[in-house]
């Protein structure tokens, strides 16, 4: 099976280019307008390597957005859409309804808007439905069941927060099994920092399904990203990568503090 390459980050590339991520849009707020860079970004990660290309929809939901959530929905959807060749696939990002550092914070009923969210970016035309960087297991589970029933494939990720402290690997392995009872095609690690990712990824490998892994960077002194100039970062991550490929990851991608340089070295290192 080939390595799929998934794209990098929204937030990161917006920041890195001059963009404001105000609450509580964050990077859905360049939506509004700036759509052209949002544009411009799906591109460079097209360019790059990327074939998996994520919404812009991270913080467009309901309760971020208010009554503008579905319009933004659809337009993050368009966006991306414009922007890559025919034959890649857009991922449509469902988030935690709160914090996705803040398990705590998650709500006890979200099915409902995890809902009404899936059912948008099904309507809005996406290919495949990627709940990610879930660190409450079981809001992870009420964002998998309403993908699922969509009827597209669907993708669950988790995080264990940049410092691996709100999941153990064990807890997103039990999570990762449960997301594929439900009926996720491919389940996933992500936004944990790249030096701390590696007992996660092999948990995935344990269930033997198909698994994924997009990394956080870290902090600036772990030299994998946040800075312009991307030095040896992009290098580095890529060896890294190949770690979670020879455990059997299919689905290589990249989180915060990355962007387009770290993507082509994936899809150099592994074409």
């Amino acid at each position: 099976m080939d390595v799929v390459i998934l794209d990098g980050p929204m937030g990161t590339e917006l920041q890195a280019r001059g963009r404001a991520l105000p609450a509580p849009l964050w990077s859905a707020a360049a939506l509004v307008d700036s759509p052209e860079l949002v544009r411009d970004i799906h591109r460079d990660y097209a360019r790059a390597g990327a074939t998996v290309h994520t919404t812009n929809t991270f913080r467009t939901k309901r309760r971020s957005a208010g009554e503008q959530w579905a319009e933004l929905t659809r337009r993050a959807v368009e966006i991306a859409r414009s922007a890559v060749p025919t034959g890649h696939r857009i991922a449509g990002s469902i988030a935690p309804l709160e914090d996705c550092y803040h398990p705590e914070r998650s709500p006890p009923e979200p099915d409902a808007e995890h809902d009404e969210m899936a059912r948008a970016l099904a309507e809005a035309g996406v290919d495949l439905l990627l709940c990610e960087t879930f660190p409450h297991v079981g809001e992870a589970m009420a964002a998998t069941r309403a993908a699922v029933a969509t009827g597209l494939e669907t993708w669950t990720s988790f995080t264990a927060g940049p410092e691996a402290t709100l999941l153990s690997p064990a807890e997103v392995r039990t999570g990762a099994a449960k997301a594929l009872e439900l009926g996720a095609r491919v389940v996933l690690v992500n936004c944990t920092s790249l030096r701390l990712v590696d007992p996660y990824v092999s948990a995935l490998a344990e269930l033997g399904a198909p698994f994924g892994v997009y990394a956080n960077a870290g902090t600036t002194e772990d030299g994998i990203g946040w800075k312009r100039d991307p030095s040896e970062g992009p290098a580095m991550y890529a060896d890294a990568a190949e770690r979670w490929v020879e455990r059997g990851a299919r689905v290589i991608g990249a989180c915060c503090g990355t962007g387009p340089a770290h993507v082509a070295a994936l899809a150099e290192r592994f074409a």
